[in-house]
């Protein structure tokens, strides 16, 4: 079950990391239901570039660290503070996305009425639980 656990969470991160790579350099596909807006808003504002590759890279750096729990793959240039705590880290950090703020993201979100809000409760947030889920049951069975 880890070893399911760990490629699956790892190609989703992989995958999402891909995606934010073709936002920032120009992509427009999705773009309307990936960011948040108020209901006044008619129009999305795009983070700068430079913001979206920074996420697409730290989402894929989460990807190598639920690779690494395979211990199929020789990543020995993660240190190994990351290996100790990075997939805990990344648990909490996915649980916390997937309460959200209380506004725009989150389960126990009151703006749910635009685009973004519906993907969010339909898709965003329960793969963000399923991803803190993932974490906390891979760093608790090994």
């Amino acid at each position: 079950m880890v070893f399911f656990l760990s490629l699956l969470s790892s190609l989703i991160l992989f995958i999402v990391s891909i995606f934010h790579v073709y936002w920032a350099f120009g992509g427009h596909f999705g773009v309307e239901s990936v960011i948040p807006k108020k209901l006044t808003e008619d129009e999305n504002r795009m983070p700068p570039a430079i913001l979206t590759l920074i996420v697409a890279m730290v989402f894929f750096a989460m990807g190598i660290l639920f690779l690494d729990k395979l211990n199929r793959f020789d990543f020995s240039f993660i240190p190994e503070f990351l290996k100790s705590y990075g997939i805990i880290s990344m648990g909490v950090i996915f649980l916390i996305r997937a309460i959200g703020e209380f506004n725009y993201v989150g389960f126990f979100k009151k703006i749910k009425n635009t685009k973004f809000g519906i993907n969010d409760t339909k898709y965003y947030s329960p793969l963000c639980l399923f991803l803190a889920i993932s974490a906390f049951i891979i760093e608790f069975t090994q």
